[in-house]
């Protein structure tokens, strides 16, 4: 089942006005259908439900020293292991979450989260991030 056409559609570009700090990582989680695919309305109850959960991101920003030792601010041995622009899996319930309105619709919001850099799961495939479902 296909969520949303297009990456455009499922991470709307958002005018977010965050910089994370420290080791923080900051990331525009996969939008939430106002409608199901045959054409229900989804309850806002729903949405924040789906909203809550999701588990895909885009990384928006990098704190200034994220993957790098704390002590030394020398990059990790292991490297970066996402850059801006890339999609990642999180933990369900971890970092702050929070809404910015969507440019492209008044009536509904952007969700962002804030992690640490080592919270981070998975790098994820930007064409799989379409077709995975909300609850995993």
């Amino acid at each position: 089942m296909k969520d949303f056409e297009t990456l455009d559609e499922a991470f709307p570009q958002c005018v977010h006005g965050i910089t994370p700090l420290g080791a923080r990582v900051l990331l525009q989680l996969k939008s939430v259908k106002k409608a199901s695919k045959g054409g229900i309305i989804l309850v806002e109850e729903t949405r924040e439900t789906e909203r809550a959960q999701s588990m895909i991101g885009k990384v928006l920003a990098l704190g200034p020293i994220a993957f790098k030792n704390r002590d030394t601010l020398s990059e990790w041995g292991e490297g970066i292991w996402c850059s801006v622009g890339d999609y990642v899996r999180v933990p369900r319930w971890s970092g702050d979450r929070f809404t910015v309105p969507n440019p492209n619709d008044a009536e509904d919001q952007v969700s962002l989260q804030i992690l640490n850099d080592f919270e981070l799961w998975a790098k994820v495939d930007p064409e799989q991030v379409l077709t995975m479902r909300q609850f995993v």
